[in-house]
């Protein structure tokens, strides 16, 4: 398929169409959840561009391709043949959070997202994750889609937790413990 241009004219009354060729409303289920999914994607994308780590981005580079499978999972109603989130997908995050998380001391409290620039952004790419998988959820309440989905991104926000925290501890950031002492001053 190629894309010959970019507006097609047929979003203007608030919808949009699915892989199978339905319409929805912009603000459906479906489209919510595909929709952080792809700010996710973008919102990674931006990290790559900041961020200098080897290892990091070759995480990074595969992840955004596996978003755009969520994506098109998402957009799909289940008798729809598309490729598919599986557990082989699932199992590389979990295998790639175990290795990292070999370089960091275990938590004993809570820490304060931020670090460096790059480990920020992480942590803000983590809880547009968390996003994700709320939305994905509640579709997931109201119409069937691929379970997997929602493990995945279950996954993928715990993997991007690690890799902020990896990424700060490599710039030599010290964590910084969130305080839940009632303090005004």
């Amino acid at each position: 398929m190629r894309i010959t241009r970019v507006y097609t004219r047929k979003g203007d009354k608030g919808k949009t169409g699915l892989v199978d060729g339905s319409r929805v409303s912009k603000a459906s289920p479906r489209v919510e959840a595909y929709g952080d999914v792809d700010e996710l994607n973008s919102y990674l994308g931006l990290i790559r561009a900041e961020q200098k780590d080897p290892e990091i981005e070759d995480i990074l580079r595969k992840v955004q391709n596996d978003l755009f499978i969520v994506g098109a999972d998402l957009a799909s109603p289940m008798t729809i043949e598309v490729p598919r989130i599986e557990k082989p997908f699932i199992d590389r995050l979990e295998k790639i959070t175990d290795k990292l998380l070999k370089e960091l001391e275990p938590l004993k409290e809570f820490i304060l997202p931020g670090g460096s620039t790059v480990g920020s952004n992480m942590h803000v790419a983590r809880c547009i994750a968390r996003r994700a998988e709320r939305r994905a959820v509640e579709l997931a309440e109201a119409e069937e889609i691929n379970p997997q989905v929602v493990a995945y991104i279950n996954r993928l926000s715990d993997m991007l937790f690690v890799m902020a925290r990896v990424i700060n501890h490599r710039a030599g950031q010290k964590e910084e413990s969130a305080n839940f002492r009632v303090n005004p001053l």
